[in-house]
């Protein structure tokens, strides 16, 4: 018999260790050892039966065990200690309270998925470990972020694999009351809901979750209410799930309704209001719609906006960033259906052709019938930033369209290149090596350095351990999902000799979009197949990952290299794990050796997995795309080179293949084995890892990996970089507009109105230069007058500047400069002359040509409007 309801019965637990619940439930202990020990010794078995999960080992104790444990001094006094090191944590001012008054009181950030844990499955890949980490750094660094988003019923899918090798999914539902999660309730226990109306008179109402991440409140949007219709209540079924008229209600309950939870926080609890909304990704742009709707709401505002004034006030405290490398990835709507849902009410006062604008794809190869969620992110967002260097110039030229006629250089998005939180994702042995050496606050704020401080041989042996560590779980892993693929016991003796704790092992985990090439390694099965059982420098791999369930493609290339791995000849030494989620990251990371990633340049926004790896010790080999690109020093790895641009997907896949197979055969695994990469026949044997001495330049590589890539590629670093170039001038931006009851607003969108009303009879009409010699040399000045007709506006209202630099063939200008043009001088007629003198400061071909652009001390840069005339 099924049961007709199922709920969740807390434990009572004796005064004595009543810390214990506060314990687990607040997330700190994911990535706080001491914490996570303290459970661990309560009783280890029963700790591992609820797979780390401090609040299922309290779910499962007895009475009577936790009677002792009340009664057990040494147990007391250790919960009393780690009471008091989350009080202290909470509460001790941090990195960001001595940055004064001017920095934000409270900044949100709203992401479709959250990887805090596996305990809370909210996430599906790169973006939802990204976010995590970016509210842990926020935590640890006392920033005063509340995070936003969706609390699915499913979570992102478990993965298995059929006899076939065809990748399946399940969604087993999750009881909140399970989770470290607090249901949002006003004074009298009421539970709160938040509600948006939909077409047809429904109304879609939420619920809101908090769970704790350390210092930060992250608000999670539930619509599985009794007050719902079934369709309503299946919103938040699961992450990324549904069709069209699904997803969107999916983003517009994120973003709108993530907002209303804010508000209803604040009022809850006396926290500011936000003064910095972050959007991660475009699938919460809708945020700022409702931040229109309430500064034109007459019910809310004393003295209402108009659109455009609304526009202005919200894009100036509003940061955007973007993940996405490629077109496809974006969530594009028919326009059809944002008018449907608008139509209802969703915005009431906000004229819906002002909201299909902002989303509209009106530049040359555009899509007239779509609303795209990344365009109304950029064009709702005064900053906007990809997430590496190498991300930013794709970002620029990808939405160059939204700026026409600037240079790929100018359009503004900048980069923070992403970072990873290192107390999670190092390994806990790692940790531990480090306390001993250097002292207990090794994780806050470490000194990457002190690395070369530990001994070859003490470090090597940490590597051996980690390693092996690596190799049981997988074992395990590996039979189990046989098993599940209908293998009997009988069958499966080989899962325990799979693998090999003293062979060099190469890591593969991520993502299965086609881009990322999961079957770059099979190019050429029988180089593969000699490489993983070369006689003396064998190589063994680790790989996993998911694939969209939608996604045909990424399944069958999973179904290809599983099949591949099925082969007897070669399975001890490759292997397929399915269901990649924290929990098996956290094993995967340190125990490789080498971390491999193989994407179509530059298709990679980030790639924050190698980073996980680095911080353990274990080197990357990676074609030079996402964060590699910039952080590759010829010392922390190997970088695969690509093909030339232009070559065919075939050719292009033969020559990176060959170019990986090289580098495998002739650098990574002799160095590794101790031997000379320039006699690579005459490399020790694996025998050499486990018994001969750690290899000299292979670690001392592990050592200039961990000081180097250590802070930069650290979430805290990252974090920073946001407040001080992101989120504090967004800050100063929005006290700016909201001043004397908006008056700063009110005179920027008139300006703006102004501006775009007369740019059209902008131009520039005769440019002169002056001063230079026949043969012009290095240090000679040249004046530049520029004629500029300005139809009506001031010369305060706009910039005028001189470009200069190499000249190309094409006569494109690279390696620019600029120089404003200040002297002004008024002619009539609406024209000016503006003029300065040009300095020459390089040799060889030298060029130059004229822009205008609007000039308003509100304007984050000259290019945010997109409107430029040039000579």
């Amino acid at each position: 018999m099924k049961a007709i309801r199922r709920f969740t019965v807390r434990t009572v637990v004796p005064e004595q260790i009543s810390a214990l619940p506060r314990l687990a439930m607040n997330l700190r202990w994911s990535w706080h050892l001491p914490t996570r020990k303290l459970f661990e010794s309560l009783d280890p078995q029963l700790w591992e039966a609820a797979q780390s999960d401090p609040l299922a080992m309290l779910a499962s104790i007895s009475r009577e065990q936790l009677a002792e444990l009340a009664a057990d001094p040494a147990v007391v006094a250790r919960v009393e200690e780690a009471d008091r090191s989350l009080t202290r944590y909470l509460q001790e001012p941090r990195w960001y309270q001595g940055l004064g008054d001017g920095a934000p009181q409270t900044i949100a950030y709203f992401s479709p998925e959250f990887g805090i844990t596996e305990v809370l499955p909210q996430y599906s890949g790169g973006l939802g470990i990204l976010a995590g980490d970016h509210l842990k750094s926020a935590s640890d660094l006392g920033v005063p972020l509340i995070g936003v988003g969706l609390l699915y019923q499913a979570g992102y899918f478990k993965q298995s694999l059929s006899r076939d090798a065809w990748q399946q999914e399940t969604y087993p539902l999750l009881d909140p009351d399970a989770l470290p999660l607090t249901l949002l309730r006003e004074e009298d226990g009421s539970r709160i809901q938040i509600s948006l109306p939909l077409p047809e008179g429904r109304q879609l109402r939420a619920q809101i979750w908090r769970a704790d991440v350390g210092r930060v409140p992250l608000l999670l949007l539930d619509s599985n209410v009794a007050e719902n219709d079934d369709a309503a209540r299946g919103v938040t079924d699961r992450l990324y799930g549904g069709g069209g008229d699904h997803r969107l209600a999916q983003e517009l309950l994120l973003g709108m309704g993530g907002v209303r939870a804010l508000r209803i926080h604040a009022r809850l609890t006396g926290t500011p209001a936000p003064e910095v909304f972050h959007t991660n990704e475009g699938h919460a742009g809708f945020l700022g719609i409702e931040r229109i709707r309430e500064l034109m709401d007459p019910a809310i505002t004393a003295h209402p906006l108009s659109f455009s004034e609304a526009l202005a006030a919200g894009r100036a405290s509003t940061v955007f960033t973007t993940h996405t490398p490629v077109p496809a990835g974006i969530d594009r709507f028919p326009r059809s259906m944002i008018r449907h849902f608008f139509a209802g009410g969703l915005a009431p006062g906000v004229p819906v052709e002002e909201i299909l604008a902002l989303g509209a794809e009106n530049y040359e190869g555009g899509d007239p019938a779509v609303f795209n969620m990344a365009v109304m992110g950029l064009r709702l967002a005064q900053r906007a930033n990809g997430v590496a260097k190498l991300h930013g110039v794709v970002s620029r030229e990808m939405f160059s369209g939204l700026w026409h006629g600037f240079d790929h250089d100018d359009v503004p998005i900048t980069s923070v290149t992403n970072g990873v939180h290192v107390p999670t994702w190092v390994d806990p042995q790692l940790a531990e090596l480090a306390t001993e050496h250097f002292g207990a606050d090794v994780l806050d704020g470490p000194d990457w350095a002190k690395i070369y401080d530990i001994g070859d041989a003490e470090l090597w042996a940490l590597r051996q351990r980690l390693r092996a560590a690596l190799v049981t779980d997988a074992r395990h892993r590996l039979r189990a999902s046989w098993k599940e693929r209908g293998a009997a016991d009988a069958q499966l003796g080989w899962t325990d000799s799979a693998l090999d704790p003293d062979v060099l092992t190469i890591g593969f985990a991520r993502r299965v979009p086609t881009y990322k090439r999961l079957t770059l390694m099979l190019r050429d099965p029988a180089r593969l197949k000699a490489l993983l059982l070369h006689p003396e420098h064998p190589i063994q791999l680790v790989i996993a990952g998911k694939s969209h369930p939608a996604d045909d493609a990424g399944k069958k290339m999973i179904q290809d290299l599983v099949q591949f791995t099925d082969d007897p000849k070669v399975r001890h030494r490759i292997v397929f794990l399915p269901n990649y989620d924290i929990a098996m990251a956290r094993t995967l990371f340190p125990g490789c050796d080498v971390w491999l990633n193989n994407p179509l340049r530059p298709l990679e926004a980030c790639g924050t997995s190698g980073m996980k790896a680095a911080i353990n010790g274990s080197l990357n080999l990676s074609v030079m795309d996402g964060w590699w690109d910039e952080l590759y020093d010829g010392e922390n790895g190997w970088a695969i080179p690509t093909a030339n641009q232009g070559t065919s997907d075939e050719e292009r896949d033969d020559i990176e293949s060959a170019a990986l197979y090289e580098l495998l055969e002739t650098q990574v695994a002799p160095r590794f084995y101790g031997g000379s990469v320039a006699d690579a026949a005459g490399a020790a044997g694996p025998s050499q890892v486990s018994g001969d001495g750690p290899p000299s330049h292979w670690i001392s590589m592990i050592k200039h990996t961990i000081s180097q890539l250590g802070p930069a590629v650290s979430a805290d670093r990252m974090v920073q970089e946001y407040v001080r170039r992101l989120y504090r001038p967004a800050a100063e931006a929005g006290r700016a507009v909201r001043a004397e009851d908006y008056a700063g607003t009110r005179e920027l969108a008139a300006w703006i109105r102004r501006v775009r009303a007369a740019w059209g009879g902008v131009r520039v009409e005769h440019v002169e230069s002056h001063g230079l010699a026949d043969e012009p040399q290095i240090g000679e000045a040249l004046q530049v007058r520029a004629l500029v007709q300005l139809a009506g506006l001031r010369p305060e209202d706009v910039t005028v500047n001189v470009v200069y630099g190499r000249a190309e063939e094409s006569d494109e200008l690279s390696d620019t400069r600029i120089l404003d043009l200040d002297s002004v001088s008024e002619l009539g007629s609406g024209r000016y002359q503006f003029a300065a003198d040009m300095v020459i400061d390089r040799s060889g071909s030298f060029g130059y040509g004229v822009r205008v652009l609007p000039r308003h001390p509100a304007l984050a840069t000259p290019a945010e409007l997109g409107l430029i005339a040039t000579s």
